[in-house]
């Protein structure tokens, strides 16, 4: 898989991949990253890339011609999928990700100062999506989450890739608490069942935990959590 990233600000990006997991999972080939930066195809003699809104407001807005003209020679080559972010579209979720990690090429377009000129967006879009309900200075961290999310669901990417299984958002329930060695820190005992050896109770108890953690969270979810399993029965 390639992840390139259109944006003004690359270095923001570039060391994300210089350690830990994804690091490792480039040196072994199983994705790559690529920078283009839409100040480079700027017709203008100054090469800006913003100006300001047709119909007047506050701030800047990054104008077509070098968009347009980034995107056209990326969209040349085969398969490629191309992402924007910004605050007003439907939530990137797990299983989006999921799906985007069997793409071969995934373009991130990241939108800076008011945002990107909408003929950009409707011309070019396969998807639109938002981390949250918040306005971040730029698209380049909302880009950086949804790939991780996508690449460690990449096969190879994880060491074990079992852990993919018992996160949260695999089902509607969230994740159970994680404890570390030892059992006593400090007077704070781990569940004395998960020291026991039996899988079964560990099992469910892990089950409790994250039913648990999800009513004190996001009970919606439980309730449609334990709708689904009435249904299921």
């Amino acid at each position: 898989m390639k992840f390139t990233y259109v944006t003004l600000f690359s270095s923001l990006i570039e060391g994300y991949f210089q350690d830990s997991i994804l690091k490792r999972a480039m040196s072994k080939g199983l994705f790559s990253v690529a920078y283009v930066n839409p100040r480079d195809y700027a017709s203008n003699k100054h090469q800006n890339v913003d100006d300001t809104a047709i119909g007047g407001g506050a701030g800047m807005v990054m104008t077509p011609q070098p968009l347009f003209d980034a995107l056209d020679k990326l969209c040349k080559e085969d398969d490629v999928h191309v992402i924007f972010t910004t605050p007003v579209a439907k939530p990137f979720r797990q299983n989006d990700a999921k799906r985007l990690a069997k793409k071969k090429h995934v373009v991130f377009v990241s939108g800076r100062y008011e945002g990107i000129d909408e003929r950009v967006i409707e011309t070019f879009a396969n998807e639109v999506f938002s981390i949250g309900d918040y306005v971040l200075t730029g698209g380049e961290l909302p880009s950086l989450v949804m790939s991780d999310a996508i690449a460690r669901n990449i096969d190879g990417v994880l060491g074990n890739a079992e852990s993919l299984e018992t996160e949260s958002f695999e089902t509607l329930l969230l994740e159970a608490p994680s404890f570390g060695k030892p059992g006593v820190y400090k007077d704070l005992e781990v569940p004395s069942e998960l020291l026991k050896g039996n899988h079964s109770k560990i099992h469910a108890l892990k089950i409790a935990m994250s039913e648990a953690k999800t009513k004190f969270f996001r009970p919606a979810e439980l309730i449609k959590h334990r709708n689904r399993r009435s249904y299921e029965k």
